[in-house]
């Protein structure tokens, strides 16, 4: 009688998510997009710092693809890293 209890007691993952109404699902979703910054964005500031404990090689590395990650996430949140001013400016055949 007791394993019949242990069995029926525990959920699957899968029953616990569909049983999930959206608006919970909505804030995992949330955090999970915020933890992704938050961790692209701490190697990226520890690309760029020097502690005295960790010693660097002469490159520092190459961030390119935790920057794509980086601003792939910001965009989820609607923010845009690139720089508006430069398309703001006409260009020089459009003054003349």
């Amino acid at each position: 009688m007791e394993q019949a209890n242990q069995k029926e007691a525990p959920k699957s993952f899968l029953k616990k998510v569909k049983d999930s109404t959206h608006h919970e699902l909505h804030i995992l979703g949330t955090f999970v997009r915020l933890g992704v910054v938050v961790w692209s964005g701490f190697i990226i500031t520890l690309n760029y710092v020097d502690l005295p404990m960790i010693k660097k090689g002469n490159s520092g590395g190459d961030i390119t693809f935790l920057a794509s990650v980086f601003t792939g996430a910001l965009a989820t949140f609607g923010l845009d890293t690139s720089n508006s001013k430069s398309r703001s400016r006409p260009s020089k055949k459009e003054e003349s």
